[in-house]
């Protein structure tokens, strides 16, 4: 049995075609604008979420059924419909470059959507491989528990003083030393993280 190759895809800017306007759509396209994807749907009608979204500009919205000429320019296609032969049709429409999902034929699939944990630049996935996506529901819970939302503030104390610590420091040595004692309970739960980096700087070069 060979497995899935776990990947972080950038999206932004890219175009990305959700056909479908139903409760299914409507997840995946909420998941699509958090990583700043441009959100083409096609469908006659849309939940009242997407609607909304079409409203406030933030995903465009053909509204008729689907044609082929769709798909044109688009690096990612969810074929979301509650129609299977509308859905194979989508499949059948992509080109060889373009990944495409099938919501109910996840064995046609180009890629699956793990459960995900966001917070900030953090982002934790669970797949199962399709064996159990309860499973992987669960398992996101438990994770959620563990890593909560201090975890956001702590990702951005850290991306900046990584940016710093490269930037700024030139002995190796020093520069290991700092960025492995930042990746630490005690910076994770300091009430002020900048001034105790300040203090192992000042520590470490004197």
């Amino acid at each position: 049995m060979s497995s899935n190759y776990p990947i972080m895809i950038q999206l932004e800017g890219k175009k990305v075609v959700v056909v479908g306007g139903g409760k299914v759509a409507e997840r995946k396209v909420s998941g699509l604008l958090v990583s700043g994807a441009r959100v083409v749907m096609i469908s006659p009608k849309a939940t009242e979420k997407l609607q909304e979204l079409f409203e406030a500009g933030k995903i465009e919205w053909l509204q008729r059924p689907f044609c082929d000429v769709d798909l044109k320019g688009a690096f990612m296609v969810f074929a979301a419909t509650n129609d299977s032969r509308v859905n194979q049709l989508i499949k059948e429409s992509v080109e060889p470059h373009q990944l495409v999902m099938i919501v109910d034929d996840p064995d046609s699939s180009d890629f699956h959507l793990p459960a995900v944990v966001y917070r900030g630049r953090l982002s934790i996935a669970v797949s199962t491989g399709g064996a159990s996506p309860t499973l992987s529901k669960k398992i996101r819970a438990q994770l959620e528990r563990e890593f909560d939302d201090q975890y956001a503030e702590y990702l951005e104390f850290l991306f900046m003083k990584r940016k710093w610590i490269i930037g700024q420091v030139a002995d190796p040595a020093l520069k290991r030393s700092l960025l492995t004692a930042i990746v630490s309970d005690d910076f994770l739960h300091s009430l002020d993280r900048e001034g105790d980096f300040q203090r192992l700087y000042e520590e470490l070069i004197y």
